[in-house]
């Protein structure tokens, strides 16, 4: 039998939209805005890094990172975010959302001036030091995705609930975009101030001394917008649900909600006692209610292997359509800017448009139909870039590539990529909400890890000759992609392990209100006994 809602948390579910929502959504987007600057920035430096570092006499080409440095310098903060986001996570059911939220905002702002500062002039000593940072910033940053997710789901309305959460995670379009335009504007006022020849003209010359600040401004820039919110992240209020569920201090989460809804809610404490179910992560009865979805969750981590792996070919577009020219034909300045604009574009195009579909789509069809959707023309999309691969190779069939490149990614974004951060917020109990949405985030990253760099390995030509410096031979990018649809065709897949929560209040989707019978299991309603994927009309 269920039990009848708290009026503090009814009162959540039903309030109208109000300025405190959009408040909500500034202040925890702000914190992704900053994740996604810091995260992305490093690619639109690491060429300066290698011209600075790694420069080497009387050669045809400009210094790159070697593989093994490349990998470190680009991995590293993501080997930090999964951790984040397994210990923040956990932390924010142990301690409480708003205490754990103000922490890992500081570690970002300290680690992103760190990293800037990275130390002494030599490349070992300089890059052991930016690894050092990024990890740490990735750390923080882990611990952004659980908590910002949980903390919008536990403020809104169930009406416009997915609307809000995916509006926070939208905001990494932004954060990418404003990367992107800060490093076009700042080495374009670098390119007026220090003039260089192209490396073909004179090799030494054309990276000039000043190059290494260039890149240091732009990754300690990642440190204001997140700076900016932290006193307004410390005025928040603790969301009722963990005050009323995992706290059971009923009479404070009114209080709070009375400020914030500007209504008076009659405090319940003697509901309290009894309003929590007593089983235990990971126990039998929790692998009984929430262990197919928490399986069903980690479609993240086949979503992120496709949607990192990007870089396969991201180099070859550019080069092919003009937007990025050889090497050698540019200075050390003028290649930051031409990436940076790449990238910019690439964004603003496809990138951002995909996050605020979702947005606008998300409560009308549901969250289901919107991720089932995009595993679905990412999977086609995958496999026409892959079958006619040698077809998209020739000069004249180029633009046809870029297109439907850009439409998968535009599908990943209005699509898994926004989904797999939302559902997890919504179907799991307030005690374990936010550890549940870091173990998700968690198998996110490391197909993250897998995407950028099992793949940059895994497609390497399987002619020796045509593989890039440092690397041995792979599967080439053809077969690649064929591994890369069929990972998206299992997204498909395991999107039908996840509940639909389009419409429902999160204490209905955990079942919270259902009492335990004399043997100590569940009484569930027909309604938690049957949480279906697909919505039935």
């Amino acid at each position: 039998m269920a039990r009848e809602q708290l009026q503090v948390l009814n009162a959540l579910d039903v309030a109208k939209t109000q300025w405190y929502h959009f408040t909500a959504i500034i202040i925890a987007g702000m914190g992704f805005f900053t994740d996604a600057y810091d995260l992305f920035c490093i690619s639109l430096v690491t060429k300066l890094l290698g011209r600075i570092y790694y420069h080497v006499e009387n050669a045809e080409k400009p210094g790159i990172l070697p593989p093994n440095v490349s990998a470190a310098v680009n991995g590293v903060a993501f080997c930090g975010t999964l951790a984040g986001q397994l210990f923040f996570g956990w932390l924010g059911d142990k301690m409480g959302r708003k205490k754990v939220y103000g922490m890992t905002l500081m570690l970002m702002v300290i680690c992103s001036v760190a990293s800037g500062l990275s130390f002494g002039h030599n490349p070992k000593s300089v890059m052991t030091t930016l690894c050092f940072f990024r990890f740490w910033l990735g750390f923080g940053i882990g611990g952004d995705y659980p908590l910002s997710a949980t903390i919008m789901s536990e403020y809104a309305n169930k009406k416009t609930r997915g609307a809000f959460i995916a509006a926070v995670f939208a905001m990494q379009g932004f954060g990418i975009l404003a990367g992107g335009i800060f490093a076009i504007i700042s080495s374009a006022a670098f390119e007026a101030k220090f003039d260089a020849p192209a490396y073909e003209v004179d090799p030494i010359k054309s990276t000039v001394p000043q190059a290494d600040y260039l890149w240091r401004i732009i990754v300690m820039v990642g440190a204001i917008p997140a700076a900016m919110t932290y006193y307004w992240r410390m005025k928040m209020p603790e969301t009722a649900r963990y005050t009323a569920l995992v706290a059971k201090n009923a009479k404070q989460a009114a209080s709070d909600m009375s400020r914030v809804l500007q209504v008076d809610i009659e405090a319940e404490p003697q509901k309290m006692e009894e309003s929590v179910s007593a089983f235990k992560l990971f126990s039998k009865e929790f692998m009984r209610r929430h262990g197919l979805h928490l399986l069903g969750t980690t479609t993240w981590f086949l979503l992120d292997i496709a949607f990192y792996s990007q870089n396969l070919f991201q180099k070859d577009i550019f080069s092919a359509i003009g937007w990025i020219p050889p090497a050698k034909t540019m200075n050390a300045i003028q290649e930051v800017y031409r990436i940076a604009r790449a990238q910019t574009l690439i964004a603003l195009c496809s990138t951002v448009p995909g996050y605020w579909f979702t947005v606008f789509f998300i409560d009308r069809i549901g969250r289901f139909a919107i991720q089932l959707m995009g595993f679905f023309f990412m999977t086609v999309f995958m496999f026409a870039l892959a079958i006619p691969y040698d077809h998209w190779t020739h000069k004249d069939n180029r633009i046809g590539f870029v297109v439907i490149y850009s439409l998968t990614f535009f599908f990943a974004n209005f699509g898994p990529n926004a989904t797999t951060f939302v559902v997890p917020a919504e179907i799991f109990p307030a005690r374990f909400r936010s550890t549940c949405h870091g173990i998700s985030a968690a198998s996110g990253k490391l197909g993250a890890i897998i995407g950028a760099f099992g793949f940059l390995y895994l497609a390497q030509s399987k002619d020796k000759a045509k593989v890039d410096a440092g690397y041995p031979t792979g599967i080439g990018v053809k077969n690649s992609l064929i591994v890369l649809g069929v990972i998206n065709f299992l997204g498909i897949l395991f999107t039908f392990l996840v509940p639909e929560s389009n419409g429902k209040s999160l204490e209905e989707m955990s079942g919270e209100n259902e009492d335990e019978n004399e043997t100590g299991e569940m009484e569930l309603e027909p309604s938690g006994l049957n949480r279906r994927t697909v919505p039935v009309a």
